[in-house]
């Protein structure tokens, strides 16, 4: 019987946790809600990863998501775990309707600045995604010589589960493309930090200077 109540006590707690855990996500909804209403059928979620990092490329990617998909966990990629991550990456890369991503090098990001890369890799997932969207939700960019409409979206990423899962993706796209270099430059170990400026990375950079990957606007001032 002691075990049956125990049984029953944390069907009772995983029920009103999922609970929890839907209206959460229905509240990350509302600027697709907004736009539902308002007869859009196709929305599109941008964002980027590795806008700061002193190493690699950036990486955007755009996802369009069905109004009843229902994706567990889905948050900001800052948010979550490494392991939580690549979990819900696999249940996007299932349930989208369509996804696609864009990059730019850190060759590029030198000759026309991180912003104006980040732009141009947005643009890019934008225009090999199909179907195309009728409505962009982005986190915080505008971009020009888009013929989409679009909605920036300060920290997006947080409040729109578009833009949460293409944050995901992108940031999941990108930590592979690095760990796959880190076999090429094992002396900075890009596997740990990703290219981020962390001390272990700045240490690496003085002793063994750049390397064909490092973003030389990034690291002059440690060369």
């Amino acid at each position: 019987m002691k075990d049956n109540a125990r049984l029953l006590m944390k069907q009772e707690k995983e029920k009103i946790a999922l609970e929890a855990e839907y209206m959460r996500y229905r509240n990350m909804c509302i600027f697709e809600e907004t736009a539902y209403g308002e007869g859009v059928k196709i929305i599109g979620g941008i964002d980027e990863a590795g806008r700061g990092p002193l190493a690699g490329p950036v990486v955007a990617a755009c996802v369009i998501l069905s109004r009843d998909t229902f994706i567990k966990g889905l948050n900001d990629s800052k948010k979550l775990t490494v392991a939580k991550r690549d979990i819900i990456y696999d249940e996007i890369l299932e349930k989208a309707v369509a996804l696609s991503t864009g990059v730019v090098d850190e060759k590029c990001i030198d000759e026309i600045n991180i912003l104006n890369a980040t732009k141009k890799a947005m643009k890019s997932a934008i225009a090999s995604i199909k179907p195309v969207p009728e409505l962009l939700l982005i986190d915080a960019v505008k971009l020009s010589d888009v013929p989409v409409r679009q909605i920036p979206i300060i920290k997006g990423d947080t409040l729109s589960v578009s833009i949460a899962a293409a944050s995901i993706i992108a940031k999941v796209t990108r930590d592979r493309m690095i760990d796959e270099l880190d076999s090429l430059y094992p002396q900075y170990g890009f596997k740990q930090h990703k290219g981020y400026g962390t001390e272990e990375h700045i240490k690496a950079i003085k002793k063994f200077g750049i390397c064909p990957i490092h973003r030389i606007s990034f690291t002059k001032n440690f060369i």
